[in-house]
Order: structure tokens, then sequence, then C-alpha cells
């Protein structure tokens, strides 16, 4: 888990009844932030199961290999990849819901976005076995602009501003193939059989920039008219291109170390 704390400044605040929160990399912890993500990284785009079956059955090299084939290489999809990894490990680093599985394992190349909703959250009520869910648009970008915000905005409006029923299907049939059959069964009959309430849903806009995002965060919630419990993070990362270069840079050497 990225430990944020750890290397970045935090300022929260409300925005009416939405909530904000903005993290400033503080520039002479910057390198320990590379490491605690490069540190992380690789198990986003492969399990530890599958890198241990690599380093088990065909040595370090190969291993290395994998993990190296398995990143981007272009500029921008490591940025928007990152920014999706940092959401991924904030929610995490919550508490309040859990992210069941790391969908850039399953991307369809290194160099390509995916398609649909860039993260959802999930928790489930251990009395009811009720599931809340926290639909998510990750922007990443070196120079954050108010038209990017507008459409992670649109991004979270569509679907009458639900986690759609085919990004739900996609987790839940990789859920089957992980072997979490409960929380599978859970999702299939909350999307098909009793269906999703908006109250059971917040949004969370997150977004990993160079500039900073307060500005235009806090505009995008006091222009919210839905009904949806807001929550806005913005990450601002001073050199944020030699950042994201240095995060993947650094994961390759971690695999190619002796």
């Amino acid at each position: 888990m990225v430990n944020f704390d750890a290397w970045c400044g935090t300022a929260d605040s409300k925005v009416g009844l939405h909530d904000l929160r903005v993290m400033e990399g503080i520039a002479a912890q910057l390198q320990f932030g590379i490491e605690a993500t490069a540190a992380i990284v690789p198990g986003h785009y492969a399990s530890e199961e599958h890198v241990a079956r690599a380093l088990r059955l065909l040595g370090k090299p190969a291993a290395a290999a994998m993990i190296e084939q398995k990143l981007p290489t272009t500029k921008s999809i490591r940025s928007g990849d990152l920014g999706e990894i940092f959401a991924t490990e904030w929610i995490a680093a919550n508490g309040t819901y859990q992210v069941p599985i790391k969908r850039l394992r399953w991307k369809d190349h290194r160099n390509m976005a995916m398609r649909g909703e860039d993260v959802i959250g999930i928790a489930q009520d251990p009395a009811t076995f009720q599931l809340t869910f926290l639909k998510t648009e990750a922007k990443s970008r070196a120079n954050l602009t108010g038209q990017v915000v507008t459409q992670a905005r649109a991004g979270l409006d569509k679907d009458a501003g639900l986690p759609s029923g085919h990004a739900l299907s996609y987790i839940s049939a990789r859920l089957v193939e992980l072997g979490n059959h409960a929380l599978a069964d859970a999702i299939d009959n909350a999307t098909f059989q009793i269906g999703i309430q908006p109250q059971s849903v917040r949004h969370l806009l997150f977004t990993f920039s160079g500039n900073a995002p307060d500005g235009m965060l806090t505009m995008a919630l006091q222009n919210y008219a839905g009904g949806f419990s807001q929550w806005s993070v913005g990450l601002r990362v001073d050199g944020h291109p030699a950042f994201v270069g240095a995060v993947y840079d650094r994961v390759i050497a971690n695999a190619n170390q002796p």
C-alpha cells in the first residue's frame, strides 16, 4: 500500500456537504514516494502468485522480463495507469471500501487505456451483507485543466450516476475466476436481482497532476447539483512527468536486481 502520509502533506476541507482532500508531494520526500510507489506497481499488473510462479519455474531474469513486458512504455498511458493505481491505493488506505480486483492485470495491451469506470470500490455490511459502491473516475495530467475535471464529472454522471452493469459484471466474472464466489454472488444479486439504489452509491473524483487541483475540484463540487455524496481527492506532485518516469524506471530496475 502506498503510504501517502509519509511523502505528502494533506489538507482536508468541506465544500457544502461534500469532502475535498488535497495531497501535495513534499519535495524532500519525493524519492521515498517514488520508491514506495514502485514497490506496489508490479502487483497492479500481475498477481503476486503469478510473479512467484515465474520466479520458481523460470528464474529471476524471465520473471523480470514478464513484469517489464506488462508495463506501458508510452508517457500518456503510464501517467493514466499511475493515476488509476493511486486512486486504488487511496481507496484501500481510507479503509471504507475495498477494490476487489486490480483491473490493470487484464489489459488488452500494455499501451492501451482500459474502458469503463476506472475504479469501483465496494463495501459489504457484515450484518445485512448489503453492498455499497464507490464509483471512481481517475485523471492524471501534467497540467490538469477544468475541461479534464468536467470530463471526469461526466463519467461519474453516466448511467444515472450508478456503476454500470457492464463494469459490475466484469468485476464479478474476474472474482469468480479468482475463487471469490461470495462477493461475486453479492455483486450479481445487487446488479440483477435487487437493483442498486442511489443511496448505496458514492462518487470519487481522483486527480493526479503537476499543478494545483484545489480551485478546479472546489468549483466542480460547488457546481454539482446531483444527489450523490461526493469525494474529491487531488494529488499534486511537482514535476509530474519526471515523477511518473522515475517510478516506472525504478520498477524495472527493481525487477532486474540480482
